[in-house]
């Protein structure tokens, strides 16, 4: 890192990932009224330029337009602003989730639960939803398993709030299904503003054979006893690269869509259960029809395997995520895994509130998909 001026050089730290990946967050103070010209090193700033905030809580991408620049950008300060926060994304840390869960305080159908104790000692949060202990169905979400994919955590917000809404959707969702949700499965990883990542020596999304960490080993031995044999619908939130045709595990376009990976929204396919593939098409189908938010999708917006960086040759012995461990449950009804863009998916702004819509849609869709099935 260097200061010269007015222009500032920023070394992104990996710590230990095994090898370069995309989170990086600074705060600058004391730049009332200059313009400074910043320079990220390796190249990390999103489509729509970085996130800005001056509270670190409320976020704004500091374009409204795509097409910036990977690896600089310039921002000129009011003379007002002492503390200005900038991100690759819009953070969302345990201040943030508490800050949400705080207007559900007094909600009798949302539990508050400790899934475990991370390797540093923090709480790692189990989010339960039950109204009915006869429910016929069981909902398993997470997020965060790559600490740095905040976007997910966005979304669950949205699902839950659907959840426990005075709609047709909540009340519905509430008497038929049985709701366990860990919304920051890696959390050291996201209090130390680690990237997550490719983490040495494998990280928390590779990590249901090995069971190395203790939110992971947690999942995997609570999950079942709490789904008890009843279908399971689990699904884990992710976000992709950072920008479209960055990925290096990636071809540039899908050769199916002809889009690029990384700026729409979709969900990974898995080549496990030929049953579980046509539920999720089924799935697809529901959210293209039924969804109201901005952030577009269609059934296509399936990655299947075999296609992209979805093969098998990235599939790592003795490495399993979060989302084929689930394809291995003999109840699981549903399981996959989201990818939901930083910042732009198919010229839509992504941001907290357009990630909540979408959770909003994945939770309607949930109850439509429910409400028709047959075992």
């Amino acid at each position: 890192m260097s200061i010269n001026g007015d222009s500032v050089k920023l070394l992104q730290e990996l710590r230990d990932s095994s090898h370069d990946e995309i989170y990086w967050s600074f705060r600058i103070r004391g730049a009332e009224g200059r313009t400074l010209h910043f320079t990220l090193l390796p190249s990390s700033i999103s489509t729509r330029g970085p996130a800005v905030s001056k509270d670190g809580i409320n976020w704004h991408w500091l374009s409204d337009k795509t097409g910036f620049a990977a690896d600089k950008f310039d921002y000129s300060f009011k003379p007002d602003e002492k503390d200005v926060y900038f991100s690759q994304c819009i953070n969302y840390t345990e201040r943030n989730l508490n800050l949400f869960l705080e207007k559900y305080k007094n909600n009798p159908a949302l539990k508050i639960e400790t899934l475990c104790k991370s390797e540093k000692g923090r709480r790692v949060e189990l989010l339960r939803i039950c109204e009915n202990k006869k429910a016929p169905f069981k909902i398993y979400l997470s997020s965060r398993h790559h600490c740095n994919e905040t976007m997910g955590t966005y979304a669950m917000e949205g699902i839950i709030e659907t959840v426990l809404a005075d709609s047709k959707d909540g009340k519905w969702l509430r008497k038929h299904c049985d709701f366990f949700m860990v919304p920051l499965v890696d959390k050291d990883g996201v209090e130390d503003g680690d990237q997550g990542k490719n983490r040495k020596p494998h990280d928390h999304n590779r990590d249901y054979i090995q069971q190395k960490y203790h939110s992971v080993k947690a999942i995997t031995e609570e999950v079942p006893k709490w789904a008890d044999g009843k279908p399971l619908f689990l699904l884990d939130l992710h976000c992709p690269w950072l920008r479209g045709g960055d990925d290096p595990l990636s071809a540039k376009v899908l050769e199916y869509t002809n889009r690029e990976t990384n700026e729409y929204f979709y969900f990974v396919g898995q080549n496990i259960s030929e049953r579980l593939t046509k539920s999720l098409q089924r799935y697809g189908e529901i959210l293209e029809k039924e969804r109201k938010g901005t952030i577009p999708f269609k059934a296509s917006n399936i990655l299947p395997f075999g296609r992209s960086w979805n093969i098998a040759k990235n599939i790592k012995e003795g490495m399993q995520s979060c989302g084929n461990w689930g394809t291995t449950l003999p109840n699981a009804i549903f399981s996959s895994s989201t990818e939901i863009p930083f910042a732009n998916a198919e010229g839509v702004v992504v941001d907290a509130n357009s990630a909540r819509d979408l959770g909003k849609d994945l939770a309607h869709s949930i109850r439509v998909y429910l409400e028709s099935y047959h075992e």
